[in-house]
């Protein structure tokens, strides 16, 4: 696909194809090798509690929603550590090939992130008689995302909605779980 060629699917479903530079539906904040380091932290704190609650026993949801935000990371890093060197840049007239001759358009841990779905459920106008926003077009969820991105959303829904109280839980009872055989 062109870069922001796009699927009709149904009204309010788009493959719609894009590329940030950012995290999450594209938001920018801060510069790109401090993101990817970003995420590596990341990853390695998530993975380490991971496997601290499954050796634990912790409840198979809670240790789902876990998995989910740790592989939405692993493939938001995998996409912008390898991307930009696999593939050359995609244009409005130009698809990006895999493995051209003259390399990819980055260098590793600079690439972009690929997000392809696109969700306008609801797509209108503001009333003239709304403040500040009337009479301005209106598009509910309009956010271009990627697999990796909705999973680490469920995920952290899933734990706000499930299991908030067993984060807190959680948490203290491996701290104190942790000290206890620290003490043996």
């Amino acid at each position: 696909m062109y870069w922001h060629e796009s699927i009709h699917v149904t009204d309010w479903f788009y493959i719609y194809f894009t590329e940030n530079n950012g995290m999450a539906f594209g938001m920018e904040i801060f510069g790109k090798l401090f993101l990817t380091t970003f995420r590596l932290i990341a990853v390695s704190l998530i993975a380490w509690y991971l496997y601290k609650i499954i050796k634990k026993g912790f409840k198979t949801g809670y240790i789902i929603c876990v998995s989910l935000i740790l592989t939405g990371a692993l493939g938001n890093i995998i996409d912008s550590v390898f991307y930009g060197v696999f593939f050359n840049e995609s244009t409005h007239s130009q698809i990006a090939s895999f493995m051209p001759a003259e390399g990819g358009y980055s260098t590793w841990c600079y690439g972009k992130v690929v997000d392809m779905f696109y969700f306008p459920i609801i797509e209108t106008n503001w009333p003239t008689w709304m403040p500040f926003v009337g009479g301005e077009h209106f598009i509910f969820f309009s956010p271009i995302f990627n697999f990796a991105d909705a999973a680490i959303s469920c995920g952290i829904i899933a734990l706000l909605l499930f299991y908030s109280k067993y984060l807190n839980e959680s948490y203290h009872s491996l701290d104190k779980k942790e000290k206890v055989n620290n003490e043996k």
